[in-house]
This record gives C-alpha cells, structure tokens and sequence, in this order.
C-alpha cells in the first residue's frame, strides 16, 4: 500500500497542501496524512506520527519533496531507520528517490554520508574556534550551576530532602547532586564555585 504524507508550515499554504494532496493521490496513494506545523516542531508532528504508525511490512510512505518529511538529513535517516525496521519504504517523488530499489537505498546513503562528513566538519571548526578563544583569553567555558550550589544541597540533604527533590528544587540534574554528595561523602568535597 502507498501511503501519503504533505506538510505545510502555516495556514498561507494552503494551496501548497492541495498540490502535494493531488501529487501523492497522482502517484497512487490510498492514504494521506495531511498537517500544518512547522518541521522542527517535531513533538507537534501528529499526522507524521499516525502515518509512521499507519505503515505496514511491504507498504512505502510517500512524500512530495524532502523538507516535507524532515529537518534534516539526519532526522530523515532516523525516520528511514524505523521504516527499514517495519519493512516499508520510502519514496521521495522531488527527488525521484525510492528506497525499495537498490538505488534508491544508495541515494539515500549517499545523502547522509554527506550529512556526517558536514557534522564533523563543522565540529572541528567549532573545536578550533573554541582553542583559539581559550588561548586569546576570550573563553572561559560555561558556568558550573552544580558546583555553585553545593552548599545548597548538602544542606537539603540534612533537611532529609532526597537527590530527585533536591535536584527538582535547585533546577539541575539529578546525577550533578548524585556527584556532589558523592564527592563530600567521600571527603573530598570541592569548594563550591564562586
């Protein structure tokens, strides 16, 4: 079965949606799951959630153009992950990309090679951008929160208060109050930080 996702990000794009509605329908779609939400508001993606949900072994979800489906190249790779997982395809008609046929997988692999490679590049410059900051004095990192409140949790620990609340009242992580009573346990406490 083809299944059919369009997406819009606002209510101007309308027409937009009908297009893709009637190119996905062209392209022989039984099922389309219709929204309009912006792609990185992923957590509002219902209908993409429903047409994921929807798919079944040997079906292919189709969608009009890339950006309809992800954010990013990596995001696409995690959505083709769980649709390999189930046994389903995917089908991409801008890109004329169909992962139901050898090529269609090696332009996909393709693509999210592309991804990664831009990943570390761009983490290598952000590493060089950062040294280069430390060593001109510029940097100095970010602020240790945990630290600084140690006081404050030893003293919420004394209160009988437990590492969830402490953690929930201070607004840090669990593990950093976890770490804290750890270090002062063993007699090693560190100074809080200024």
């Amino acid at each position: 079965m083809l299944v059919g996702y369009a997406r819009t990000s606002t209510l101007d794009q309308v027409a937009g949606l009908a297009g893709q509605q009637r190119d996905l329908s062209a392209a022989g779609c039984e099922r389309v799951f219709v929204e309009q939400v912006s792609s990185v508001d992923t957590a509002q993606r219902g209908a993409l959630a429903d047409a994921l949900a929807f798919c079944r072994a040997g079906d292919t979800l189709v969608v009009t153009r890339l950006d309809r489906l992800a954010r990013s190249v990596a995001h696409l790779m995690d959505i083709v992950k769980s649709l390999d997982a189930k046994g389903v395809a995917l089908r991409i008609l801008g890109m004329d990309i169909d992962t139901a046929t050898p090529t269609g997988k090696l332009m996909l692999a393709i693509l999210g090679g592309v991804a990664e490679f831009e990943r570390e590049i761009m983490l290598e410059r952000q590493r060089e951008g950062i040294a280069k900051a430390k060593a001109a004095g510029k940097y100095r990192g970010r602020k240790p929160t945990a630290r600084a409140k140690a006081a404050d949790i030893l003293r919420l620990q004394r209160e009988g208060l437990g590492a969830t609340d402490i953690a929930r009242q201070l607004r840090i992580g669990r593990a950093s109050v976890y770490r804290i009573l750890s270090d002062h346990a063993a007699g090693g406490a560190k100074s809080p930080a200024p």
